[in-house]
């Protein structure tokens, strides 16, 4: 299935801290990557290794994805949402607990403007609420916000081959049924 054309849709880390975050926010990237994001800005803690990360990861796997740092995140995202001279106004998804269920939400967001969809950290400002489009929950139960940013994003594409976006890269993985296939540039290896 050829990947239907959207709008640009990047995920927001927000509250990122170097020393109690790096893993979760390392996976929050792969996992946006992975599931279909065109890219992911990084606010809080400036961490210039998750970045290049991020960015190797796309180099090596193929596909076109953006990393970058923001030190002003809600001046960030209300720029978004205005838009600018060369894009048009964007929709703020806010993943929370305390908002409507991502089953009900998600149909009702617009998909011919480009998507910040929102993942908090430890304290979110209170103000992102009241600028968000939409706040919306995957439950309404403390959980992982990689968890919340995958069940959303494959709700968000589930009608979408994502796989057909990621060409170009050196390394391909085969799926299989009985082992590991992996294509690297010119040898193929097999577990």
């Amino acid at each position: 299935m050829v990947r239907e054309h959207l709008p640009w849709l990047e995920v927001v880390r927000l509250g990122h801290r170097i020393d109690r975050d790096r893993r979760i926010t390392s996976h929050l990237g792969l996992t946006a990557r992975a599931l279909g994001a065109d890219g992911i800005v990084l606010c809080g803690d400036e961490d210039p290794s998750i970045i290049e990360t991020w960015k190797n990861v796309a180099e090596r796997f193929g596909g076109s994805f953006s990393a970058r740092y923001e030190s002003k995140p809600m001046a960030y995202l209300k720029s978004f949402k205005r838009g600018t001279k060369g894009r048009p106004p964007g929709i703020i998804v806010h993943l929370t607990m305390y908002g409507e269920d991502v089953s009900e939400a998600l149909p009702k967001i617009r998909r011919d403007r480009p998507v910040a969809l929102v993942v908090g950290g430890a304290k979110v400002p209170g103000e992102l609420f009241g600028i968000s489009n939409h706040n919306v929950a995957v439950g309404n139960q403390p959980h992982s916000e990689v968890a919340a940013l995958a069940v959303a994003l494959s709700q968000w594409h589930f009608s979408v081959a994502i796989e057909s976006r990621f060409e170009g890269g050196s390394i391909r993985v085969i799926p299989s049924t009985d082992g590991k296939k992996v294509v690297d540039d010119k040898n193929t290896l097999d577990s």
